[in-house]
């Protein structure tokens, strides 16, 4: 069950959350069990045996938990460890049997040339974000971080249904202190906030990321046919399909905010306008923010202070100060960012292309990296560094982003390369037949037309064009959700001052020019409901 769907808005959502207040009269107990009976349900909806595979892998997590907690009370850290690696390995087994079985035979068809058959497994929703959240909580039980914990309790973290599908990635320890201070009466703030956020994300998703996808596929569709794309339909494509998914999911997650905040509870933020960023670096710290806190935490830091003791042991030198050397750059930051950003390509989709998206963005990472280490070197003062750089930054980030992108959309490596030789030129430069005839006397190398069919109706063209002209504009010159419900705290740390840099001064607040703003807002994305919907994340 999506949240897009009319059996979720109309049905499942108002019956879970009258009956979450109704219970809430009677019983804590009774609220927490009906959430966790809800997301039992939503779970199952699309196939119910999903809750059977589902239901070992908690089963065994809170054991394994629960082992850990033991041995943290006895002081012995060594079977602690071993636990821990036990339930590590555990986890990435079970998602691994469901997204890769696949991926590494084909692999192994494909390198040694054998003939290993290929069998349908039928992904489980949400698998990767899941396990990523078992994950997390092993550890933070094997840290101390996390003390005592029921099995409800652990139950209610995995399973609570606004973030079972597509995150945001949480952790115990942020959310479960929420729930035990709710006071599960019904609360009229809570319930306009929540209301807002879950609106504007259904318009996110529903009106504008909708919109734009159908005129993107056909142009990937072609490069996967093996039609060469030229410059413009290229970009187009790219830059469109970035546009897409930024609004796909971060519609989603405005609509898994705003459910949860319905009950009292705040998730973590997960988007901070990210296509306003001007370093790849900043991209990467607004963009999938939970994911990013879950890979820095768990997967870079651990490695870079491991490579960090190991070179200092042998008499190295670490990575601090401006006269770090050029080994112990590669050996202790582009290692664990490329290893760190390859996981994180792995864990998208299970494909050549998402572990190239991940290496990709690991290099685009680790060249940052290092212009911030020489760039304000080459100028006289910070303030022409940031002048110069900011603008152009920007530009730059656009461009690697909307480019590694292609590598994410498109469904195969030959795809992906004819889109990519297309943007930088060497599909040659066409443009719609029918603007031919305004182009006047330009240079002739800019009617060499490469295929014949890309954008070849103007209207597709123009309305490609108008759609990337105002959704870039929503996503880099409005403020964002989060920004204009700051003073209500819309996510956890968010508050009051909002973010100045993308226009603070729309400011959302319980008024009747609100309620009317908002009912229009709801009222398109009602409409748009059932229409051709794709959620890009809906099985990772």
């Amino acid at each position: 069950m999506l949240f897009t769907s009319y059996e979720f808005v109309f049905v499942f959502l108002p019956v879970t959350l009258g009956a979450f207040f109704l219970l809430g009269a009677r019983s804590r107990t009774w609220k927490l069990t009906w959430l966790i009976v809800a997301s039992l349900f939503f779970y199952g909806w699309w196939r119910p045996i999903n809750v059977l595979i589902l239901a070992p892998s908690v089963l065994t997590n809170f054991g394994l938990a629960r082992a850990l907690q033991r041995l943290n009370r006895l002081q012995r850290p060594e079977a602690a460890r071993i636990v821990l690696l036990i339930g590590i390995a555990f986890n990435i087994a079970f998602l691994g049997y469901f997204k890769y079985t696949n991926f590494f035979r084909g692999t192994v068809n494909d390198v040694f040339g054998t003939g290993l058959v290929l069998r349908q497994i039928i992904l489980p929703l949400g698998i990767s974000f899941i396990t990523f959240q078992k994950i997390a909580f092993l550890i933070d039980v094997h840290a101390r971080r996390v003390i005592a914990f029921t099995f409800s309790d652990y139950c209610l973290f995995v399973l609570f249904f606004p973030q079972l599908i597509a995150g945001p990635i949480v952790h115990y320890r942020e959310m479960m202190p929420q729930f035990h201070r709710a006071s599960w009466a019904f609360d009229r703030e809570n319930a306009a906030v929540g209301l807002t956020l879950f609106v504007v994300g259904l318009f996110k998703k529903v009106v504008l990321a909708d919109s734009i996808g159908p005129l993107v596929a056909p142009l990937y569709g072609q490069a996967a046919s093996g039609a060469a794309l030229t410059l413009l339909p290229a970009w187009m494509a790219a830059v469109g399909f970035t546009l897409q998914i930024y609004f796909d999911f971060s519609g989603y997650t405005d609509m898994a905010m705003g459910i949860a905040r319905f009950v009292g509870v705040r998730f973590p933020p997960n988007f901070t306008s990210p296509l306003r960023a001007s370093s790849i670096i900043d991209f990467w710290l607004r963009w999938h923010m939970t994911l990013t806190r879950f890979l820095t935490a768990y997967i870079y830091n651990p490695l870079a202070l491991w490579l960090t003791r190991r070179r200092m042991a042998r008499g190295g030198a670490g990575l601090g100060g401006q006269k770090a050397t050029l080994g112990a750059f590669v050996g202790l930051l582009v290692v664990p960012t490329l290893l760190t950003m390859l996981v994180s390509g792995l864990w998208h989709g299970a494909g050549y292309l998402f572990v190239l998206w991940g290496l990709v963005n690991g290099v685009f990472l680790t060249v940052n990296h290092a212009w911030r280490r020489v760039g304000p070197r080459l100028w006289p003062d910070r303030a022409s560094y940031v002048r110069f750089m900011t603008p152009l930054g920007f530009l730059m980030t656009f461009a690697c982003v909307a480019s590694a992108m292609v590598l994410f959309r498109s469904t195969t490596v030959p795809a992906a390369v004819i889109m990519l030789k297309g943007m930088i030129g060497l599909n040659g430069v066409n443009l719609p037949p029918v603007l031919y005839d305004r182009l006047g006397h330009l240079p002739v190398w800019l009617r060499r037309a490469a295929g014949n069919q890309e954008l070849a109706q103007y209207g597709e063209a123009k309305m490609l064009t108008m759609w990337i002209l105002v959704l870039g504009f929503v996503a880099t010159a409005l403020p964002n959700t989060l920004e204009v419900l700051a003073r209500y705290e819309p996510a956890l740390g968010i508050k009051a001052p909002p973010i100045r840099d993308g226009g603070g001064k729309i400011l959302w607040r319980p008024s009747v020019a609100w309620a009317i703003a908002i009912s229009l807002i709801a009222t398109l994305g009602i409409v748009n409901l059932g229409g051709r919907s794709e959620f890009l994340y809906w099985q990772f």
